[in-house]
């Protein structure tokens, strides 16, 4: 599909990534590729238990006494489709689309982040060009908490140095980012059987997007707002709670979210039947669900103007039926534990404009047999600022009479004012473009605050070509972006 896209030794591997079911926590397929690529070439590689894979190849001739250097990325994407699609990520391969200068995936994400990386990596190991020693770091489970990288073992690395390939801004130097942690709410929910009118409450449209990159967009979670759905049927309607869904990981800003619930009338105090009204029926439950439905669509249109206008809510009420419910005050603890879940910006840093210094994103909802679930993803360039997000968290949960589980904690990775690397890298851009690149630090996490904290006096920038909607089934990637990086790394590491 991409024979002929230039760089083709960047584009066939990617290609042959592509081709590897890689969602996080799915990932030893592609490690084994990985390390099989290695075998083959004869060069010195590590392959841990959970999958990481370290490749070395040997400085080319007359930069044997360069410094080496660390060329790393992770293998592993955020597996999300379309509803419509019917790709099994767990075992096949993407369809790729090239549309002028984007390609995409059909129906689902492209997973650029962070194959790209990857296929810049394998293409240098398999060619044959200026370098030092390449020392490339390839971590799985990135996108779930960054687990690769923290067990990572760096006993074989040898530099200081390190590029890593993990950014979605071509001209743009990270060099410094956030810190966070997984937070997992989990809440009992005994089921009892119940009748009612079924009905299926959905909320979507939304944009969605990285919880790092996009959260400082203001965008609608679509979690937090299905609490806000059903806190205002609350209000008019008794009902139990079947189920619930919504997002796809914690670090993903949820687009859509349902709840399937049992409605038995209305509600104990609540508006009740009006004067000449008849008595409640599936045809009553439907009106008074469209009404909240219709009020709810214009607040958010209004709320949401601007930043994700699309946004829709809507339900679809059946005929009389028994289930398997959450009842009573239970529902409606879990209905408040939604409602009361604080999201998205918390606090912007002082010290750079622009950049979000706190953040957290309820990306995942799910609800067991008897559990309800929720997955948060926190972060902040200030651990202190972390720390007492979690807390707050915390506090929620013990209100709400759940458990809560803090997983998965990372540090931030602190801007440094002196880095010869990136001085060299802004030196090799600055003659090869003409122009100054921009040095930024991102309230995304990087694996660069996981590996500097293994390697005492570690050197890092990131780096990557230009994607737009990673995280989403619309992701693309550059390809023309793609190009100039690989000649822009060519170019550096012949002068590192």
């Amino acid at each position: 599909m991409l024979e002929g896209l230039k760089p083709e030794e960047v584009f066939y591997y990617f290609e042959k990534i592509c081709g590897i079911p890689h969602g996080s926590g799915n990932t030893k397929q592609i490690s084994d590729y990985l390390a099989d690529f290695a075998k083959k070439r004869n060069l010195e590689h590590y392959q841990d238990e959970v999958g990481n894979v370290i490749i070395i190849k040997d400085a080319s001739s007359g930069y044997e006494d360069h410094e080496p250097v660390i060329l790393q990325g992770h293998m592993d994407m955020v597996a999300v489709k379309a509803p419509s699609a019917s790709i099994d990520m767990e075992k096949d391969g993407l369809k790729l689309i090239v549309d002028g200068d984007r390609l995409m995936a059909e129906g689902t994400s492209l997973g650029g982040d962070d194959g790209i990386a990857v296929a810049y990596g394998l293409a240098l190991l398999a060619g044959e060009y200026c370098h030092p020693r390449i020392e490339a770091v390839f971590t799985v489970d990135e996108e779930v908490g960054m687990n690769g990288a923290r067990a990572l073992d760096v006993s074989p690395i040898r530099a200081k140095r390190l590029i890593n390939l993990d950014s979605e801004e071509e001209g743009v130097f990270l060099a410094g980012c956030a810190g966070g942690a997984r937070v997992n709410i989990s809440l009992s929910c005994e089921k009892v059987k119940r009748e009612g009118i079924p009905c299926e409450v959905r909320i979507s449209g939304l944009l969605g997007g990285h919880s790092g990159e996009e959260i400082g967009r203001e965008r609608g979670n679509a979690i937090c707002l299905l609490g806000r759905v059903l806190d205002n049927l609350f209000r008019k309607l008794d009902f139990c709670i079947e189920n619930m869904q919504g997002g796809v990981a914690d670090n993903a800003i949820p687009s859509s979210a349902k709840a399937d619930i049992l409605i038995a009338g209305y509600a104990k105090g609540g508006d009740g039947p009006e004067k000449g009204q008849c008595g409640f029926s599936v045809e009553e439950c439907t009106r008074i669900v469209n009404g909240v439905c219709e009020k709810i669509n214009r607040e958010l249109k209004e709320e949401l103007a601007g930043k994700d206008e699309d946004v829709k809510v809507e339900a679809v009420c059946g005929q009389i039926r028994d289930g398997a419910v959450a009842e009573g005050t239970l529902a409606k603890r879990m209905v408040s534990l939604l409602l009361g879940l604080p999201w998205g910006v918390q606090a912007m840093s002082a010290a750079m404009p622009g950049l979000v210094e706190t953040s957290l994103n309820p990306g995942l909802l799910s609800m067991e047999e008897d559990c309800l679930k929720i997955d948060i993803s926190v972060r902040s360039s200030l651990e202190s600022a972390r720390k007492a997000l979690t807390g707050r968290l915390e506090s929620l949960a013990y209100l709400a009479q759940a458990q809560i589980e803090v997983t998965g904690e990372y540090p931030g990775w602190a801007f440094k004012k002196e880095s010869p690397l990136r001085e060299k890298m802004a030196e090799v851009y600055r003659k090869l473009y003409n122009r100054e690149p921009v040095v930024e630090a991102i309230h995304a996490g990087l694996e660069c605050g996981l590996l500097a904290h293994k390697i005492p006096g570690l050197d890092c920038v990131s780096i990557g070509p230009d994607m737009k909607n990673i995280h989403t089934a619309k992701e693309e990637l550059s390809i023309s972006s793609a190009s100039q990086v690989w000649e822009y790394l060519l170019k550096l590491l012949k002068e590192l």
